[in-house]
């Protein structure tokens, strides 16, 4: 019977019979891999250092420490994978009854009584070491994000939970990093999905590349990260942002236009102080706390066209001052958001914040008195896209015809959140209509 990747499964026999523990290898040995203790101490120590074992059949008599006690470390375990495992308790005659109850209350998963065949024992080892492994492979599922293939949350937590209790156990240091892409919802919005989705994913993939095998990485949230790291130091958590950072900048994503869009991270790095007990959600509050505290809102890195250069001037002659409309257009500057107070202020429809107002640049040298200035632009009245929907369905398609271009282009940010599938049907359906 295989476990894991094909793996036979591992199963501890605690019992401190010697001629017990010989028979139950002659027994199990053929299809699993089978480890003995003398007692419940020695058996609790293989538990603790072996991540592997399955299964656990367990005799109830038993010096230092009896089956009792064995089941009750390890229901208390603080290690999850340690306190979910099936542990089947051996039965003889002495046990009665009420011993029986004593064990099923206590936690055991299942019994066997001595004396029992070998078709007994695989047949009992069979079914658990069976169940663990689907459970423990649900498990892994659910706790994996689908995009990047790193944990999620629950993962994260999971296995943080039991870096905590190893590193209590054996006196050992634990980092938890918290890593933000700055204004990333924003992102999302602004840039669409599938990239946004490429920046993720290149973000998982650098972290992936710097962590060791005993760490864990998790993306928990939209743009957020998070590690896990046993036996982690200040200096080098420290170097591996720093090199993170100038990576990401180095690969910096681009706008359909090619301009390249500058891209934050964030991060705070917490060892916690193990000895008052903490869990992994008062762990990974504390750190959520710190990196929150180091929280800038930032705007969204809008690149300008350029401005092409102004005429020569003969050395003598007047500056020109009036322009024509067109060269005027030509030479508007948009302005980059200036904070995020001016993009929760400005006028949003459908969640899609408005374009900034064009700020011209003005003339400023000195006018012969025949020259008429051009007048400033009155300001573009916000457009607003309820009104006309509202004029649409009333069956008055004027005002939204002659605003058609102005609508596209609000509009032109919510269609960059659709995948290809679904920008495949709207062409499909704009064509029948048609």
């Amino acid at each position: 019977m295989g476990g894991e990747s094909g793996a036979r499964a591992r199963i501890l026999v605690v019992d401190d019979s010697k001629l017990m523990r010989k028979a139950a290898l002659k027994m199990l040995g053929d299809e699993f891999d089978v480890i003995t203790a003398d007692d419940g101490v020695d058996a609790w120590a293989l538990l603790e250092q072996d991540a592997s074992i399955r299964v656990v059949f367990t005799d109830l008599n038993m010096p230092r420490l009896d089956g009792y006690e064995l089941l009750k470390r390890v229901r208390g375990a603080e290690d999850p994978g340690v306190q979910g495992l099936p542990v089947i308790v051996v039965t003889g005659a002495e046990n009665d009854e009420a011993a029986r109850m004593q064990a099923l209350d206590t936690g055991a998963t299942d019994f066997i009584t001595k004396p029992f065949t070998t078709s007994d024992l695989v047949a009992r080892a069979r079914a658990h070491a069976t169940h663990q492994r689907v459970t423990r492979a649900l498990q892994a599922q659910s706790m994996l994000d689908s995009l990047t293939g790193l944990a999620n949350k629950a993962g994260l937590l999971d296995r943080l939970q039991q870096d905590i209790a190893y590193a209590r156990r054996h006196n050992q240091p634990l980092s938890l990093v918290r890593l933000e892409l700055e204004d990333f919802r924003r992102f999302f919005l602004y840039y669409g999905r599938e990239l946004a989705d490429a920046l993720v994913l290149q973000v998982a993939r650098l972290v992936r590349a710097r962590i060791r095998k005993e760490d864990t990485a998790a993306r928990i949230g939209l743009g957020g990260f998070a590690l896990s790291l046993p036996g982690g130091q200040a200096e080098g958590i420290a170097g591996m942002i720093e090199r993170l950072r100038a990576e990401i900048s180095a690969h910096a994503p681009r706008d359909e236009e090619g301009n390249i869009i500058e891209v934050a991270l964030r991060a705070a790095v917490l060892a916690p102080d193990l000895s008052a007990g903490p869990g992994a959600q008062a762990v990974f509050d504390q750190c959520q706390a710190q990196l929150e505290a180091t929280a800038v809102a930032l705007p969204l890195p809008r690149a300008a066209p350029e401005v092409p250069p102004a005429p020569a001037v003969a050395e003598g002659a007047a500056a020109p001052v009036a322009v024509a409309a067109g060269e005027l257009a030509a030479t508007s500057i948009v302005a980059p958001v200036a904070s995020e107070q001016a993009v929760e202020s400005a006028p949003v429809t459908m969640g899609v914040p408005a374009p900034a107002a064009p700020v011209v640049a003005a003339a400023t040298a000195a006018a012969p008195p025949a020259a008429a200035a051009v007048p400033a632009p009155a300001p573009t009245e916000p457009l607003r896209l309820d009104p006309l929907f509202d004029q649409l369905a009333r069956g008055d398609s004027q005002p939204i015809l002659q605003k058609l271009p102005q609508v596209i282009t609000r509009l032109l940010p919510l269609f960059r959140l659709l995948g290809p599938n679904q920008r495949a049907q709207l062409i499909q359906f704009l064509q029948k209509l048609g």
